[in-house]
């Protein structure tokens, strides 16, 4: 059997740049091992598997890193969704949907931009984790946790961007990651986020987070429109909007690489 492969940079306006994924488009599900293994090939941050539902529009989708199996990514789903748009060469209207396990999750197109509307997050102040305060050499001034995250606030972007966490260490707390936050310089906040956890010690841009950061920053900020960048080395760019209880999160795509995969 042979299934075709994408490969595309997510949350971003050109090649090498925002956060990689790999997109499999499938009539059927492969046995939970074997797209797990398809994954750990890949070595990248996610893996998107999808198949088609009944309606036209509409599909089942599932992510995996490396080594495990997640309940949501928003790279992943932007990913996707530019291969649905761009090249299964359907005619697909403008709106697309992905039934997950965080419930549906709805993609719009508007020209090259990409419109990821998901659930938000609720958050809770939390002390910082021992084991976090053993990971990270400047700790941070606030401290949030949401459905599976830590949120760390920073005063500014420049200890951000100056956090050298211990990923081992970090790796033994009971969560899906960390994400560091403070306000940007260029952005209304900047971010970066830690998933040694999941096998991702460095994610080079979180949709998913950025459900976790909507709400916060719109609060703070007191404006439901933001713009995020995600400051790690390949950088991401996105636009958010707290909409009740969705967030939209908005970004282009790049396609990097189409391919097949073999006799799996």
């Amino acid at each position: 059997m042979q299934y075709s492969l994408y490969q595309v940079d997510a949350f971003t306006d050109h090649l090498f740049g925002g956060n990689s994924a790999a997109v499999v488009p499938l009539h059927e599900w492969l046995p939970d091992e074997t797209m797990q293994l398809i994954a750990r090939e890949n070595n990248l941050a996610e893996t998107a598997f999808f198949i088609p539902l009944t309606e036209h529009d509409q599909f089942h989708i599932r992510w995996f890193t490396p080594t495990v199996e997640v309940k949501l990514c928003g790279h992943a789903t932007l990913a996707a969704a530019y291969v649905v748009f761009n090249c299964l060469r359907s005619n697909y209207a403008h709106r697309i949907s992905f039934q997950s396990k965080s419930g549906w999750l709805h993609v719009m197109q508007e020209g090259d931009m990409l419109t990821l509307d998901f659930p938000t997050d609720s958050l809770k102040t939390a002390p910082l984790p021992e084991i976090a305060r053993q990971s990270l050499h400047i700790l941070p001034e606030e401290v949030w946790v949401g459905r599976e995250d830590y949120l760390l606030v920073y005063p500014s972007e420049a200890d951000v961007l100056a956090l050298k966490p211990d990923f081992r260490t970090l790796s033994k707390e009971p969560v899906r990651g960390f994400i560091a936050t403070a306000p940007g310089q260029k952005s209304d906040f900047v971010s970066r986020c830690f998933f040694p956890a999941a096998g991702i010690d460095e994610d080079p841009v979180t949709g998913s987070a950025h459900t976790t950061l909507t709400p916060y920053w719109a609060h703070r900020l007191a404006k439901n429109e933001l713009a995020a960048i995600q400051v790690s080395e390949r950088r991401g760019y996105l636009r958010c909007r707290l909409d009740g209880e969705r967030v939209m999160i908005s970004g282009k795509g790049k396609l990097y690489l189409e391919g097949r995969i073999w006799a799996v």
